[in-house]
């Protein structure tokens, strides 16, 4: 019953910030609203699960795969993919002075802002390996590394096209935390060209063999 009657003053609330009753603003945020919010989606374990995160998904207007959704789980700390705990949604939205889906719509063009920060993005990738992780593995399976790598690094590094071939063709069906690391580095420092790549760097096995396996096909 106090659920549901938060339920009802947050939808209250929001309606009327969208009508433009009431402008938004910081100084409104409501943590009673916010956890009314959250019970919108969650299940009976207090978790937002995959029915509740789609619903989520679909309220604020943003599809699951898109990279937002990645950049607001990092803010909200969610340890696993598909689901926000109580805890991390209260942190989080907290942080972000979030207490229903309009104040959350006006965050995106802060929330992408994040991905053209460097070290915001370095941060963001380095979180996206435990975040896509099957919890009892160590690595990433190679398909969910290929997925993660094309959402993050997909439109910004000219050679990814040809890593992701690299990865469709090669023996690796996982992929560990180093090298996940490492591919970051490379694609920010190493030219398109691989003309300034060091053989004898520090680079993973996997890069290396990247780069003689893309130097053959050049040469073919």
């Amino acid at each position: 019953m106090a659920a549901l009657e938060l339920s009802r003053a947050r939808s209250g609330y929001c309606r009327s910030q969208a009508s433009g009753k009431v402008i938004s603003g910081e100084e409104h945020f409501s943590s009673k609203k916010c956890l009314a919010w959250f019970y919108e989606y969650a299940g009976p374990d207090e978790v937002v699960g995959p029915e509740g995160m789609e619903k989520f998904c679909e309220d604020i207007g943003v599809e699951p795969e898109n990279i937002i959704m990645l950049v607001l789980a990092w803010k909200l700390e969610a340890e696993s993919m598909g689901f926000f705990t109580k805890e991390e949604w209260l942190k989080g939205m907290t942080s972000l002075q979030c207490d229903c889906t309009e104040k959350l719509q006006s965050k995106f063009d802060f929330l992408r802002s994040q991905l053209n920060d460097i070290s915001s993005f370095k941060n963001i990738y380095r979180y996206a390996f435990d975040f896509a992780r099957d919890k009892d593995q160590r690595s990433l399976d190679i398909d969910t590394a290929k997925s993660m790598l094309a959402l993050l690094l997909g439109r910004t590094w000219p050679l990814f096209s040809v890593f992701y071939q690299y990865l469709e063709q090669s023996k690796y069906r996982v992929m560990n935390k180093d090298q996940w690391y490492n591919v970051l580095e490379f694609s920010r420092t190493v030219h398109a060209d691989l003309s300034n790549y060091d053989e004898d760097g520090a680079w993973p096995v996997l890069l290396d063999e990247f780069v003689e396996w893309q130097k053959v096909r050049q040469a073919s």
